[in-house]
């Protein structure tokens, strides 16, 4: 019998749920910055970018009110609020909403922004700044731009790492994007250590604890697996490092979905044993919907493998912090 198959006896199959899985802390603050701007002031609530990068959620927010624009120019004269994503955005950005007088609600991770206030660091000490990361993703270009131009090089590849030539190997640094598969990125930093023996890196690593967290569980179950579903965006980085993970794990059946139409059920033929991961922007009900997607066809068995417990939670944009706690203070 087929995966394609709808009637008659179903087959069994054994789903491995990973733990953890999609919403990060920072994606759920950013969400709920919207969300709340949403209560708070009504619609519109204008944000530059997809606020995470997620179909079902961008359309979401859209029902209740927000209005997602690529630039500040196409915002119309306006006291409504004006959230900034995740992802973070070059300082052009909150300069020309200051310039029009915008009220700018910022909901860039707070990982993100340690990545901008290190690159910053790293160019008052006379440092030249090598960026790890993919050519233009959002948040490579939002930490580009926290620094004159030129300031910082990026570097994708290792082939990159070993053809870089700084201005000074004496006086360089390192920073990198938050969503990188963590084997990539580790053989990039040891190229660039082994070849400039004086470069900077972080005090602590940049890649986010959800992606590195993320990326551990598919490499516990993708070589005891015969298919792998990761619930996630085309343009979402930490989504495309997991299946590429999956992929060098052993399982060489990894499909990246947005939602249940997508499963590509003729590569699906003969599995008894599935894994199923989201990416930091996926939400739950998409993951159920999967699971349901394959209920439909196979008798499953589900069970959850946990390799870490994440308890991480970021404060909301400190002008909706203050309003939660007037609105809290007059309702006593």
């Amino acid at each position: 019998m087929t995966a394609e198959s709808t009637t008659g006896p179903k087959p069994p199959l054994q789903v491995l749920l990973c733990s953890p899985r999609g919403f990060c802390a920072g994606v759920v603050r950013a969400i709920d910055t919207v969300e709340r701007a949403l209560e708070l002031y009504g619609a519109p609530v204008y944000v530059r970018h997809e606020i995470v990068h997620n179909r079902y959620v961008v359309e979401s927010l859209k029902a209740k009110g927000a209005v997602f624009v690529e630039e500040l120019d196409e915002i119309p004269d306006t006291e409504a609020p004006v959230v900034f994503s995740a992802h973070g955005v070059p300082k052009s950005v909150p300069n020309e909403a200051t310039r029009r007088n915008f009220f700018a609600l910022d909901a860039t991770c707070p990982l993100v922004t340690k990545v901008h206030r290190e690159a910053e660091i790293h160019f008052r000490r006379g440092r030249e700044i090598v960026l790890i990361g993919h050519a233009g993703h959002p948040e490579v270009v939002g930490t580009v731009g926290q620094l004159p131009e030129g300031a910082i090089r990026l570097v994708e590849t290792a082939a990159d790492a070993m053809a870089f030539t700084p201005k000074d190997p004496e006086k360089l640094a390192f920073v990198t994007q938050t969503t990188l598969s963590v084997d990539d990125c580790t053989e990039i930093i040891r190229i660039l250590n082994e070849r400039f023996p004086a470069i900077v890196g972080p005090h602590k690593e940049d890649i986010c604890y959800a992606t590195t967290n993320r990326q551990e569980a598919v490499k516990q179950i993708a070589p005891n697996v015969d298919a792998l579903i990761v619930v996630g965006a085309p343009n979402s980085s930490n989504s495309q490092r997991l299946r590429e993970v999956a992929e060098r794990s052993g399982c060489a059946r990894a499909q990246l979905v947005q939602r249940a139409v997508e499963i590509d059920w003729s590569q699906l033929g003969g599995i008894a044993r599935l894994g199923i991961t989201a990416g930091a922007s996926a939400p739950e009900v998409i993951v159920e919907e999967i699971i349901d997607a394959f209920a439909e066809r196979y008798e499953i068995r589900l069970e959850i493998v946990s390799t870490v417990e994440e308890r991480m939670v970021f404060p909301l944009p400190r002008h909706l912090r203050d309003l939660n706690k007037a609105a809290e203070a007059a309702a006593e």
